[in-house]
């Protein structure tokens, strides 16, 4: 998984995993999901990401059971 943030555009762009992408869909204005073959959502990138998280404050946690 990558999470990169674009601070000249204010873009957050989070990639579950690497693949081809078959189809790109707008969930709303701003956010967009790139999904493979099998609909499976393979990236989601978010504009104005400062203003709709908390992007620049990044934290990442990894839990395990």
């Amino acid at each position: 998984m990558k999470i990169r943030y674009f601070q000249d555009t204010d873009t957050l762009h989070i990639e579950f995993k690497p693949a081809a992408v078959a189809e790109t869909r707008d969930l709303d204005e701003n956010t967009l999901l790139d999904l493979d073959q099998r609909g499976q959502i393979l990236a989601i990138t978010m504009e104005h990401a400062s203003q709709r998280t908390d992007a620049p404050q990044f934290s990442y946690e990894q839990v395990t059971a």
